[in-house]
């Protein structure tokens, strides 16, 4: 592994701690262009606002069962994006992941 994958893999493991680690690695990656990073960033970006916006419609529901399978579901949406960073794969997250990809294109 050269020094640009090592630098690429940990910019994509950056992205997905919290919102604030997607746009840090976002402004990481612009100096050194990575594929791999780039590709995780725009997973990661796509994780987070869609957990913000669809979670501002959950919590009109007022159910402890609606908001618990909601979370759920997003955090293991999270781990697969970061096990995917972690072992070095560009697989897209299941049902969302193409959609983030072509929405996010431009990063």
């Amino acid at each position: 592994m050269t020094n640009s994958d090592k630098e690429g893999k940990n910019i994509a493991i950056i992205s997905y701690f919290t919102i604030i680690g997607a746009v840090i690695a976002l402004f990481m990656n612009n100096d050194k262009k990575s594929a791999f990073a780039a590709f995780h960033i725009r997973q990661a970006l796509g994780i987070f606002l869609s957990f913000f916006f669809i979670g501002y419609f959950i919590g009109y529901f007022d159910s402890w069962t609606i908001s618990s399978a909601f979370y759920l579901f997003y955090f293991i949406l999270w781990i697969y994006g970061f096990i995917g960073a972690l072992q070095g794969e560009t697989k897209c997250i299941p049902i969302l992941g193409e959609q983030f990809q072509k929405i996010f294109k431009n990063i």
